[in-house]
């Protein structure tokens, strides 16, 4: 026997960052700020990331290459996991990422495999949703209500 299913998300596309809650729009800048000072001589492609934790503070991260690829890390998790070190027991409100590569698009740039995986862990374990939003160097931006939108077979703990 055999079943067939179909599966949906919802998202948000804005048209500009002054369409975004005043929140986002801070923290979208944070991202885009923190582009800025990839380090990405090797792909050109520079990606910033910020995340908003519960008591207000913001977090940012930028990739960093290296030239045995596997080393480096990518801007989501420089973000994410600053705000789990250094505030570990507030709920992460939020992460806005933006991203580019020398020849900048309007094209919005989500969270690598590694980098969904990364969050899904930590939504996991405040057993509440973490808003992703993203977008390209300019144009529109997207926004997830929660990592699952992004990675719905996500692994976590329960399966182990």
């Amino acid at each position: 026997m055999k079943t067939e299913k179909q599966l949906q998300i919802r998202y948000t596309i804005f048209e500009s960052l002054a369409d975004l809650p005043a929140e986002a729009q801070t923290l979208m800048a944070e991202a885009v700020a923190a582009r800025h000072n990839a380090y990405a001589p090797y792909s050109k492609f520079k990606v910033g990331a910020a995340v908003l934790v519960g008591n207000g503070k913001i977090f940012i991260g930028s990739n960093q290459e290296n030239a045995a690829f596997p080393s480096g890390l990518c801007a989501e998790r420089v973000a994410i996991y600053q705000a789990s070190t250094q505030c570990p027991d507030e709920v992460i409100k939020m992460i806005a990422i933006s991203g580019t590569a020398e020849d900048p698009t309007g094209q919005p740039v989500s969270p690598c495999g590694a980098c969904r995986q990364s969050l899904s862990e930590y939504e996991t374990k405040q057993q509440q949703p973490i808003p992703v939003y993203f977008m390209g160097a300019k144009g529109h931006i997207i926004r997830t209500e929660s990592i699952k939108d992004l990675l719905p077979f996500l692994f976590d703990g329960s399966l182990l």
